[in-house]
């Protein structure tokens, strides 16, 4: 059934990392339980989270993979997941198409029957790096500095090796979300994310090296024409080696080298271009942390449409809604 459910993902116009089985299964081991629904060329991944009473919330990351402008095949697709969602005892169902922040998207999903979520789960606004021509092509739509840091890591002795040193990675990866306050995934999260997707050839992790020790790490993802940039970490040692920028170089050649076209960063600060290029040097928080180091590698902005919720209990998920608000907790 998942080598099925696969090759259509792979196949679908939309298809994407996060609607694939192995994403499926790496999910279901933190706390969510994975379906496929599929009628025709149309379908979802969708994951279901236990609340009390025997309540779910459901949850379709990065899709449905659908024909958008086939209404009644949407519809279709509709009725199977609505019929899901009501024996799995859903309060609402949440999703976040791969699709543009548009008028005419909103309506579409207006129209189904689903409103704007006050929770989203992935990065809304993000950059997206152009990878067709020939890596000379790719140096020279970076600015300045990011070329000039790429070509300064080696010769400062600094080397970039696809590994399998998962512990390596985790380390660094707690050392970043100590030293720029954000929360991290667990160790067995790494782990078991590089099990499933790295036997397909779907994922690669890239360590850079100075003197036998790791100072940086990038974990990418690659399936059909994309390819994305999910976690990364860097040590406080021997900063000035830019060996942040050489590992994250190696990550663009492979996902190249495999046939991806685009290259996603995964998650800038949801602001237009004026604000983000005004405030970059001085805000810090959230995101703003990572946007001076992404924005020098030639991406094009693009923002999706955002998380949407088609509500099925209202009284319980305005409870659930005020509860998350009041925590401040996302569904990550």
């Amino acid at each position: 059934m998942f080598s099925d459910w696969d090759d259509f993902v792979h196949a679908h116009p939309h298809g994407h990392i996060l609607q694939t089985s192995a994403w499926g299964q790496l999910k279901s081991a933190f706390g969510w339980e994975a379906q496929t629904v599929r009628v025709g060329e149309q379908g979802a991944l969708i994951l279901f989270r236990r609340l009390p009473l025997g309540l779910t919330l459901g949850y379709i990351p990065r899709g449905p993979l659908a024909d958008w402008n086939n209404s009644i095949a949407i519809g279709a697709l509709m009725t199977k997941l609505d019929s899901l969602c009501h024996q799995r005892r859903a309060i609402c169902l949440k999703w976040e198409p791969d699709l543009p922040d548009t008028p005419t998207v909103a309506d579409t999903l207006t129209a189904l029957g689903f409103r704007p979520s006050p929770h989203t789960v992935q990065p809304r606004r993000t950059l997206v790096i152009d990878l067709s021509g020939s890596e000379a092509d790719l140096l020279g739509r970076m600015k300045q500095k990011t070329r000039y840091n790429i070509g300064l890591a080696p010769k400062k002795n600094v080397a970039v090796t696809a590994s399998a040193d998962i512990e390596a990675f985790i380390q660094l990866m707690t050392v970043t979300g100590q030293r720029d306050g954000f929360g991290t995934h667990s160790a067995k999260y790494y782990q078991r994310a590089y099990a499933l997707f790295h036997p397909l050839g779907q994922c690669e992790l890239f360590l850079a090296h100075y003197q036998g020790k790791a100072l940086a790490g990038v974990m990418a993802f690659a399936l059909g024409r994309r390819a994305w940039y999910f976690y990364g970490a860097s040590s406080n040692q021997e900063r000035n080696r830019m060996a942040t920028y050489l590992a994250q170089w190696e990550a663009m050649r492979w996902a190249k080298s495999r046939g991806a076209l685009t290259y996603d960063l995964w998650g800038v600060p949801d602001e237009n271009d004026e604000a983000l290029e005004s405030e970059f040097e001085t805000r810090h928080d959230g995101l703003w942390g990572v946007y001076r180091f992404k924005r020098g590698w030639g991406g094009a902005l693009v923002r999706t449409v955002g998380a949407w919720d088609r509500v099925y209990n209202p009284a319980v998920y305005q409870a659930y809604v005020l509860y998350l608000k009041m925590r401040g907790l996302s569904l990550g």
